[in-house]
């Protein structure tokens, strides 16, 4: 990739291939780190068991995010290929135990882990990829000096702290079967569960190992905030109007499990009461008790009142925010293919299909 000079706006082609280099990359690290093999059966069971995630296709976001921003700052992307693999470990093990706590069926395109193995099991794969993500930001004293691979580290600590409290925000909300929110509180918890893990922290140990300043990585909060809300929004639309064959959930899931999202949020604001009783009735149902007619019925009220479209246009909105953010605040940064890379992939956010 240039280091230096202009370069013109990379397509969109240039951008599924990038996500697709990334992806091989940093699965090569995983795999080649991850224990395959075990001569005690139940142990080697476990350790295939923790392959079945990171094996499934995923996007490879955060990864290529860190990779990108450390090669826009000058740095040697290649030193940042470890923290991109932890990174990836990460959203495995996150996505494990949060498809056990939404009661999810299907993750990329096949059955969620607990659904083909139990929930004991699925939650000890997820424990267990959690410890191997700490054991491989440890290596990273061997490819960055103690000193930044403890910076790194001191990043993932702030991160999980962050995620786990947007977590229990969102899961308190079911408990408690609370239905009066409002934009800042969708706001707040995906700010935590979704934007710091999702774009803050990927970014920011991106900028630290490239390089940055203090001030330049703590520029990211803000842009992450931006780019991690809109992820969300559009992963919310895509979970009522996707292709199940592309996005790999179950559509509509977000009905069926009750999730309270930026779209249901602009249909209680806009519906009649009566309107918005009935979806409570339905939303706060089991998911065992929820027909295909009450799911369709939460559905048709969201079209009627352009709630989608509502998400959709907050989502391009916050997009636009964190582009601008990103020029204005790194317009010293050089011109090179990397930095006009993250443009482009920061589109993908909202223009996805999956």
């Amino acid at each position: 990739m240039s280091k230096s000079g202009s370069e013109p706006a990379p397509t969109k082609e240039l951008v599924t291939a990038y996500l697709k280099e990334v992806k091989t990359k940093v699965d090569a690290c995983i795999f080649d780190f991850l224990p395959d093999t075990h001569e005690q059966q139940d142990v080697h069971q476990l350790y295939q068991m923790m392959l079945d995630y990171p094996r499934r296709e995923g996007k490879g976001l955060r990864p290529a995010l860190c990779l990108l921003i450390c090669e826009a700052f000058g740095g040697d992307a290649e030193r940042a290929v470890n923290t991109a693999a932890a990174l990836e470990l990460l959203q495995n093990w996150l996505l494990i135990h949060d498809d056990i706590e939404d009661g999810s069926e299907l993750r990329r395109g096949e059955p969620c882990l607990h659904q083909k193995h139990g929930i004991p099991m699925a939650i000890n794969v997820g424990d267990a990829l959690h410890c191997k993500m700490w054991e491989m930001l440890h290596r990273n004293t061997k490819i960055l000096g103690h000193n930044l691979a403890f910076q790194i580290l001191s990043e993932f600590i702030q991160l999980s702290n962050q995620v786990v409290e947007g977590q229990h925000i969102e899961l308190s909300w079911v408990r408690n079967n609370q239905w009066n929110l409002n934009e800042k509180d969708y706001w707040t918890m995906c700010i935590q569960k979704t934007a710091w893990y999702t774009c803050i922290t990927p970014c920011r140990v991106g900028a630290i190992i490239g390089g940055a300043s203090t001030e330049e990585a703590d520029a990211f909060i803000e842009i992450g905030k931006s780019l991690g809300i809109a992820f969300q929004i559009q992963d919310d639309v895509l979970n009522l109007i996707g292709d199940v064959g592309r996005y790999g959930k179950e559509i509509a899931g977000d009905i069926s499990e009750g999730k309270r999202t930026l779209v249901l949020i602009h249909l209680f604001n806009s519906c009649t009461p009566p309107e918005a009783q009935y979806v409570i009735d339905i939303m706060a149902q089991p998911r065992a008790d929820k027909t295909e007619a009450d799911v369709l019925g939460v559905l048709k009220l969201m079209e009627k009142y352009n709630s989608i479209q509502y998400a959709q246009k907050c989502s391009k909105t916050l997009l636009k925010e964190a582009a601008e953010h990103f020029t204005q605040k790194f317009d010293h940064l050089p011109n090179n293919q990397a930095k006009h890379l993250f443009l482009s992939l920061i589109n993908f956010f909202v223009e996805r299909e999956y």
